[in-house]
């Protein structure tokens, strides 16, 4: 498991890159960290060695990357590995926000360590730094009813209702994260968890 107390240096939000997809469920990762970067200043700027937009930012305990990587899904563990190993990061100074089916919307967790539970972009997270030891902000979405139906779910968009208990839970996210970032992971997860 990631060692509680360790800065959070990389912040990696999932989600499929391009307009056609951008107000998709499936982009809710991409919508926390674009929320995050708007909090914490800096700009995003195409990195081709990493196949990722990137924008550096100022933590409370140093610089911090936000991370939108620019594959599809199932293929976006490629960028957070290459920067892992570029700025040579352990699992353990590693959030990736992603979209959750067993979560309502309007319903965010913070996690530490685990499996992918099938979702195709952690799965393919965990395959490129080899380890399951990264954080992970688990944003609510909801589910469908039925397996059949997913893929056409979290390609689709939201409702409007939807849509705005899920920026409300982003923003509750977005207010924790100073904590995330010194390592606090554990207050972050106390105080976030309390009313969702």
């Amino acid at each position: 498991m990631a060692v509680r107390g360790t800065p959070v240096r990389l912040v990696v939000g999932l989600g499929n890159p391009g307009p056609r997809y951008s107000g998709t469920r499936h982009n809710a990762g991409f919508w926390f960290v674009e929320r995050l970067q708007e909090r914490m200043g800096g700009s995003w700027r195409h990195e081709r060695r990493f196949g990722a937009e990137l924008c550096t930012v100022e933590g409370p305990v140093g610089r911090v990357w936000l991370l939108k990587p620019q594959a599809f899904m199932n293929h976006s563990g490629q960028a957070v590995g290459e920067l892992a190993r570029y700025h040579k990061l352990t699992p353990g100074e590693i959030l990736v926000a992603h979209d959750d089916l067993d979560l309502p919307p309007g319903a965010v967790r913070l996690k530490q360590g685990g499996g992918h539970g099938g979702h195709n972009g952690l799965r393919d997270v965990e395959r490129h730094l080899g380890s399951r030891d990264y954080r992970r902000l688990r944003i609510g979405i909801g589910h469908p009813g039925h397996r059949d139906q997913v893929v056409e779910y979290v390609l689709g968009r939201p409702s409007q209702a939807d849509r705005e208990a899920i920026e409300t839970a982003i923003e509750r996210a977005v207010e924790e994260m100073p904590l995330v970032l010194e390592g606090e992971v554990q207050r972050a997860m106390n105080r976030l968890h309390v009313d969702s």
